[in-house]
């Protein structure tokens, strides 16, 4: 029966209907035979209707053999974007430490679409040969592939690349760009001497969103030299940038900057005032204890929680 059904479909690939193709294009990927390969790989190749073609890269996701990756590095090419997009799908669902070598070589090509997929199939695929190709991408000229870049150095943890993530933090035009550095920084040694003074530069970067990234990984990092500019990150214009300081604050476990945390207990945004508790909680001074027992009657229940969470820190730590 099972011979049947896979003739009946292979048939249908021939169908003049697009559609007929399409559903056939499912009908074998149900069958999970690997002997089928060739014929969605030529599907994917050579169809004429691009929602057949599209149809094929997805259900060849499945499988990660040479020829398939090829494929579907190839349709990256594809006059249809639906098409391509669904081939970089695909490539981003790689497992297999063995498709890297087609990637690296597809990091490469002239299309900017092609190696910015080809970038992030690498980036799943932790593939440590990539250092290079990616370390190459951050000076590319588009800036959907120098982000791709990044990631992958960012997953590869590799302290060569702490330099030039750094470089791009501090230089580069695109705000996208410069927020992923400042999160592919995360890394770092505290005390590095590219990530932690870039990072600080960023805190008073145009872009909120690139603050708010450098206020995180300064807090990733443990960045005691942080603490005072992280201070002054709790006036910044946009509440997202103070949240997040408060939090770095909160893992520095610094005392000192509990009274600066303390002020945004009164803030308008429970949010704000619920990261603000947490983090004195953490802080450890008893000078908290006053303006948390005051916050106790916070109208928001989740700011309250959080309250009697960081009181319950700072009554242990005394006992």
């Amino acid at each position: 029966m099972t011979d049947f059904f896979e003739s009946n479909a292979l048939a249908r690939l021939n169908d003049p209907d697009a559609a007929v193709r399409r559903i056939a294009v499912l009908d074998l990927a149900d069958l999970e035979d690997e002997a089928l390969i060739p014929a969605l790989v030529a599907t994917l190749r050579g169809d004429t209707a691009p929602e057949v073609r599209r149809e094929a890269a997805a259900v060849l996701a499945a499988w990660e053999q040479e020829d398939v990756v090829e494929a579907l590095c190839a349709a990256l090419l594809d006059a249809d974007a639906a098409v391509r997009e669904a081939a970089q799908q695909a490539l981003s669902e790689l497992k297999d430490a063995a498709s890297a070598s087609v990637l690296r070589r597809w990091a490469a090509r002239p299309e900017p679409f092609a190696r910015s997929a080809a970038l992030r199939g690498l980036r799943e695929l932790r593939d440590a040969a990539a250092f290079e190709p990616a370390r190459a991408a951050l000076d590319d000229a588009h800036a959907e592939v120098r982000l791709e870049a990044v990631a992958v150095l960012g997953w590869l943890k590799d302290s060569r690349a702490l330099a030039p993530l750094a470089a791009l933090l501090a230089s580069d035009a695109h705000g996208a760009v410069r927020r992923a550095a400042a999160g592919a920084l995360g890394f770092a040694a505290a005390d590095d001497e590219h990530a932690a003074p870039a990072l600080l530069h960023a805190l008073h970067d145009a872009d909120w969103q690139v603050r708010e990234e450098a206020a995180t990984t300064l807090g990733k990092l443990r960045a005691h030299a942080a603490r005072d500019a992280l201070v002054a990150a709790l006036d910044d214009d946009y509440w997202q940038v103070r949240l997040r300081a408060a939090r770095a604050l909160g893992r520095l476990a610094d005392p000192q900057a509990a009274v600066a945390v303390s002020a945004l207990l009164s803030h308008s945004i429970s949010n704000l005032r619920k990261e603000a508790a947490l983090a004195l909680g953490e802080l450890g001074s008893a000078h908290s204890i006053a303006p948390l027992q005051a916050a106790l009657e916070d109208r928001d229940p989740e700011v309250r929680k959080a309250v009697r969470i960081a009181l319950q820190q700072l009554e242990g730590a005394a006992s």
